[in-house]
This record gives C-alpha cells, structure tokens and sequence, in this order.
C-alpha cells in the first residue's frame, strides 16, 4: 500500500511541479485571442468553460484505455506502478500538453497537419493516412466491442447493437460539439473519476481489515507468461502513460478552450487523472486477486477485462458498481468511438481544406468513414486490437518528434520531449519487430535493433536539428 500512495502522491506532485516547467515552456500569456473565439464557428470551433472542457478531454482520452489497460499491466505485477507513474509524468503529460498547444497555436489544426508543419510534407503525407487509419480501427473496435457486451446482457442481436452504435456515432461526427458530445461527456467523465475514487476507497477499507491485500513495489517482472517487460508493458499500458491517440483528441478541444491560459488544466491534467485512474485500476486489480497467476486465472473465467471490471465493480462496489461497472465497459468505449470518427472528419476536412460549417459537407466526410467501419466490423475483433497497440505508440513517438522541433524553434526546452521521443521510438521498433502480428523475430534481437535505432534516430535529429528549424522558418510559422 506504501508504494501506491508513494506512486499516487508522485502523480500529484508532478502536476504541479513537473507540469509547471513544461508550461512555461511555451508563451500562453493568453495576448492573442484563441481560435474558440476567433474562429468560432458553432460547429467545431465554440468556446466552453475550462471544466467543461477538461471532463470532455479526459473522457475523449480516457474510455476504457486506463481500465483495461491497467487490468492487463496488473499481470506484469506492482513494477506497473512505475510506468504509469513516471511515464504519465514525464510523457503522456508532456505528449498531451504539446498536442494540444501546437494545435492551438495553429488554430486548432489536426495532428497530421501538426507534424507536417514540423517534420515536412512528407511525414504529413504519411501522418494523414496514419492518424485517419488509426482513427477509424479505434472506432470499430469501439463499436464491436460494447455491441458484444450488450448482446450479452440483454439477448438482442449484436447487429442490431451495431447499427444502433454506428447511428449514434454518426450523430456525434457531424452535430456541432455542443449538441450531443458537450452535454453527455461531463457526465460520463465525472462518472468514470467516481467510479475509480470508490473502487480505491474499497481498496484502503479491505487493506485495514485484512480481506485485500497489495504487494509492495518489486522490479521483478510476474507476467505468468513471461512476457517481457520491455517493449510489452510499455504497450500493454498505452492509455495509462502515453497514447498517441491523445494527439488525435486534442486538436478537438483547442477549439473550445477559451484561454491559452488554461491549456496546462486541460491537457496535462487531463493526463494526469487518467494516470491516477490507471493506477487505482491496476492496484484494485492486483490487490483484490492477490497475485498475476490469479489474475490471469480471473481474466480467463470472466470472459477478458470486461468481465474482470464487472467483478471488481459489483464485489467493492454494490449495487452502485454494477451500474458503474456498465458505465466502464458500455458507455465509456462509445464516448471514445464517436470522438474518434469526428476527428477523423477533421483531419480529413484540414488536409484537403473542406469548410465545416454546412451540413453536408460533413455529411460527405461521414459517410466513407462508416462504410469501412461497417466493413471492419466482419473482421476479428483481437487482429485489429493488436495493430492498434502498435500504431498507437508510435503516433505518440512521431508527435513527441514533432513537438521537438516546435520547442528548437522556439528556443525551449526541447530535450524534455526529445527523451520520451527517443524512448517511444525503441517502443515502437522493438515492438514490431518481435510481436505476433510483426515480424515474430527473436526477442533479445529485436530489443536490440530498438535500442539501436532509437540512439541512431537520436544522433542523426541532433545533427540535422538546425537544418529542420530553418525549413520551418521558410514556411514563415507564427
């Protein structure tokens, strides 16, 4: 118990510490009128209150990532603990606050944009099919699998589940922001915050009389798999630290942020208590089943994480964590699939400069976007599971590398988004490379060839990171 509330107190900590250098990083004195106002639009573009906004990011970010992500880093034992916290911290943070700051900085523009801006048209190229694949494959997969579950729970048929969830997204992708995602998000994000402050209540009550029990912290890796904790925890746990899917919602709130001066509140503190939600969730989780091979055992038994949050819900919980419990694997995968189609209709509608304020021109930009989740929907819902881990992660390495250029153009601190870039590159790489769905190499060779590349990718940056200013200087950036 001393290491999570060790863990927990660091998170805290670091928002206020660690989360106030990096915002002074970037000039946020708020002089100039943010795109929320300059650009309003009633669509897209409209300003709302901080906290609106920070309960909409965290839910947009949030979803069932730091929940089931955190159950499946339970297995790799308390070690966890040190990613969530440290990656939450000095990555996730850092990757989220810069996403969404350069956005604003660039009226609100979507990632692929971002990075073209910074790394050249031809990495924009590739981040515009890139992000809208990626985009598209954490919509279906959060179509298929809430559809699954309610199946379950209710006997109707999964299709009709899928065309119930897909008119819905719809819906969410083409009305403004205000009508559908501004209204129910608060609400479901609060939901998601109560959920895992009663489940760490019932945590702290079963420690004082004996019926749980959490481990302290060991860096001894008890996957009862084996699995490596290099690259795979660092994957296992995407939502919970860093998630490159964060850079794909941002864009969506700096266009609703009122001030620049409340981009530290929204952005990194929206990562931040996703962090401390992943930490609660995989405490719970080990706390309550006791060890990794019970863990694993229980995942078996229940059908996956879903299951495995329904137990933990209704067991600590009550009557009120049953409730909750549909809430975390129902509500909250939807609320992350709507938002994941609407920012897929923005990145496209930024790449080929299509206005947004008529209908059907939203309407248009839909339409493909349904037809190829529809078509994705036949296909095994674990294959595009897989794919989406590693894309994830390396969406993050490549904004982390763009937001490095931002910083050396702005004469910053760059080296504390170059490191966790550097990192997430060997991630990524060594991933790919020894994953089931990669290439299946040898392990040791591949962590190898990650490493190495990450230090070649590092020298080769610092060497031509001059060269990368003065084309971003040409374009004439703000």
């Amino acid at each position: 118990m001393i290491t999570f509330l060790i863990c927990l107190a660091i998170l805290v900590g670091g928002y206020f510490t660690y989360g106030k250098f990096v915002e002074k990083s970037v000039d946020l004195s708020g002089a100039k009128q943010p795109p929320s106002v300059r650009l309003e639009d009633g669509i897209d573009y409209m300003p709302m209150p901080w906290h609106k906004v920070f309960l909409i990011q965290f839910l947009n970010i949030a979803g069932t990532g730091p929940i089931f992500g955190a159950i499946m880093g339970a297995l790799f034992g308390p070690v966890a603990f040190l990613w969530i916290t440290f990656g939450t911290i000095f990555a996730g943070g850092v990757h989220d606050f810069f996403s969404g700051v350069i956005s604003m900085k660039h009226d609100g523009t979507s990632v692929s944009e971002i990075v073209g801006i910074y790394l050249g048209d031809r990495m924009k190229t590739v981040m515009r099919v890139f992000s809208v694949v990626l985009l598209i494959l954490v919509g279906t997969v959060f179509v298929t699998s809430p559809a699954g579950l309610l199946t379950s729970m209710t006997g109707i048929d999964k299709t009709i589940w899928v065309v119930l969830i897909i008119v819905y997204y719809m819906l969410a992708t083409v009305l403004p922001v205000d009508k559908v995602i501004g209204k129910i998000y608060p609400i479901f994000g609060a939901a998601l915050l109560f959920m895992a402050i009663g489940l760490c209540g019932a945590m702290f009550v079963g420690q004082f009389n004996g019926t749980m029990t959490m481990p302290e912290m060991t860096l001894q890796n008890l996957h009862p798999e084996g699995l490596s904790m290099f690259p795979f925890l660092f994957t296992t746990i995407a939502c919970g630290a860093i998630s490159g899917f964060h850079a794909t919602q941002s864009p969506m709130m700096a266009r609703c942020i009122k001030s620049e001066t409340e981009t530290k509140k929204v952005f990194y503190g929206a990562m931040v208590v996703e962090g401390i939600v992943a930490l609660i969730w995989c405490a719970v989780t080990i706390a309550f089943f006791g060890d990794s091979l019970s863990i694993q055992a229980a995942l078996t038994e229940f059908g996956g994480q879903s299951g495995v949050v329904s137990v933990l819900s209704k067991e600590l919980l009550g009557p009120i964590g049953a409730i909750l419990a549909v809430l975390g694997v129902v509500a909250c995968p939807i609320t992350s699939g709507d938002t994941a189609f609407r920012s897929a209709r923005l990145t496209i509608a930024d790449a080929f400069n299509i206005k947004q304020e008529g209908f059907k021109n939203r309407f248009i930009l839909a339409i493909p976007l349904f037809l190829v989740c529809i078509f994705l929907t036949t296909i095994d819902f674990n294959i595009i599971w897989r794919y989406f881990a590693w894309s994830n992660q390396t969406l993050a390495m490549i904004v982390l590398w763009a937001s490095t250029v931002y910083l050396l153009k702005n004469k910053s601190h760059y080296l504390m988004t170059m490191i966790p870039a550097t990192f997430m590159t060997s991630v990524s790489v060594a991933y790919i490379l020894q994953a089931p769905e990669g290439f299946k190499l040898n392990a040791a060779f591949s962590n190898a060839v990650g490493v190495g590349a990450a230090a070649i990718l590092f020298v080769v940056f610092m060497i031509n990171k001059d060269k990368l200013v003065r084309k971003v200087d040409e374009k004439k950036i703000a």
